[in-house]
């Protein structure tokens, strides 16, 4: 199976931000034949501190996202947080990302579903790998065993304020579904770290891809900056867009 890729930064900061970004994914996918899909959230629903900022909302994140999406013909993939979402953001985005603190909310998971799109599950903090089958189950018994289903893997939590990958997930998670993700920049977060917000390392980040390639991820999520240190959203584990290419080649 052809590897999936999956790139953008974590939340929508500007348009001139989407189009920097989307620029970059566009050349990567004409000099390499990839199909990168594009991701970025309206609304960081799930931040340490309530002064973080959580980016521009849904009504206007989902124009942002569509402009982008006719603009440079990229495929869109976002996250929703609450079951009435669901319906708007399946008109715009081709897949719908189900976050991992919300992956067995029923409501979520079943409205996501009636969009008919791909829905993208990622594995809670708290879960094991084959624990995923009962989210899987809540969408197929929606919307048909056929209904287009991925999981993510990143990481369980190990304490306080750390996570730890455990990699047997994804081949557990292969006998589910026929497309596991390692979700490569939020396995290396520390989250609630940094004393208020989320910390991270993504020094670690090509390592964590090339280890889930070993154990047979069948696609990459990468959250990515121009500029990292000054993104308003996990900046600490985010990829360097200038670094995006050559990781992507090297797990090519």
């Amino acid at each position: 199976m052809k590897p999936i890729f999956i790139a953008g930064p974590c939340v929508i900061e500007s348009a001139e931000l989407l189009d920097e970004v989307a620029q970059k994914i566009v050349k990567i996918n004409n000099d390499l034949g990839t199909r990168i899909i594009f991701k970025a959230s309206f609304d960081k629903a799930n931040r340490t501190s309530i002064s973080s900022f959580r980016g521009p909302g849904m009504e206007r994140g989902l124009q942002m996202l569509a402009d982008v999406k006719e603009k440079y013909g990229l495929r869109i993939l976002t996250d929703i947080h609450e079951s009435c979402q669901a319906q708007p953001v399946g008109e715009v985005v081709d897949i719908i990302q189900i976050p991992a603190f919300l992956c067995r909310q029923t409501d979520l998971l079943v409205a996501a579903a009636k969009t008919g799109k791909t829905v993208n599950i990622k594995k809670a903090q708290f879960l094991s790998g084959p624990d995923m089958r009962f989210p899987v189950q809540k969408i197929k018994e929606t919307a048909g065993e056929s209904h287009e289903v991925w999981l993510t893997e990143r990481g369980n939590s190990f304490g306080y304020n750390n996570l730890v990958v455990d990699f047997r997930n994804i081949p557990d998670m292969l006998d589910i579904v026929p497309r596991v993700i390692m979700d490569c920049t939020h396995s290396v977060q520390r989250p609630g770290g940094g004393n208020g917000c989320t910390a991270g390392d993504r020094r670690f980040v090509p390592s964590m891809a090339l280890a889930a390639k070993a154990f047979g991820a069948t696609g990459y999520f990468f959250e990515v900056h121009p500029d990292p240190d000054k993104g308003l959203s996990d900046g600490p584990n985010m990829l360097k867009l200038d670094d995006l290419e050559s990781l992507i080649r090297q797990l090519l």
